[in-house]
């Protein structure tokens, strides 16, 4: 299956331009949220070089996002650039832990591959990689169970109609979670399911 960016940008677009008056658009080197302004009616998610992965990880944590957090410039977090200390990278690990869930369940909707993200390349790395794919993996399994935020619900269904993995996805998700969580962690609980 073919992913294009312009898809996500098209069916965001469609979907929260008018309700949300905000839009999905491609970027260069830093994701970033734009807030509407006096100079721009519209916020914009802002992706980087295009990628459509990029794409779903900005749009997860728009949907997650409170009324207040989005009249500010990229919802007025902190953010501390590759590079991080560990003490940092903790932080950063914490925050990014619902985004991650919510971007992983909507790459399976579209059919994408998805990878955690530690984001710390030049850094001191993670600081619990393991650990932090199996938080990911626990919030994702919330959302499933009692249901996704609003907006991030609303794309997911959007999703996997377009897609057309509406029928598929509850067994895409369980292989998917063996590929992306080391098995010794989710073993007990597929086992039980």
């Amino acid at each position: 299956m073919k992913h294009s960016p312009n898809d996500l940008i098209m069916l965001f677009n469609d979907l929260f331009r008018e309700t949300f008056r905000t839009v999905l658009v491609r970027g260069g080197e830093e994701p970033e949220y734009l807030p509407a302004d006096s100079h721009n009616e519209l916020a914009r998610i802002v992706f980087a070089h295009g990628f459509y992965a990029s794409a779903l990880h900005e749009v997860s944590h728009w949907c997650i996002a409170g009324k207040h957090r989005r009249t500010l410039h990229d919802y007025g977090y902190w953010y501390c650039p590759d590079g991080r200390t560990a003490e940092q990278q903790k932080i950063f690990e914490q925050v990014e832990v619902k985004p991650q869930a919510i971007e992983w369940l909507l790459s399976v909707a579209a059919g994408s591959r998805f990878h955690i993200s530690v984001d710390n390349l030049s850094g001191a790395g993670a600081c619990d990689q393991q650990g932090f794919a199996y938080r990911v993996l626990q919030q994702a399994e919330a959302y499933l169970a009692n249901g996704l935020p609003e907006r991030a619900q609303a794309f997911f269904d959007t999703l996997t109609s377009f897609y057309g993995t509406s029928d598929s996805f509850s067994k895409t998700w369980r292989e998917d979670v063996r590929r992306v969580v080391p098995l010794h962690f989710a073993k007990e609980h597929y086992e039980a399911n």
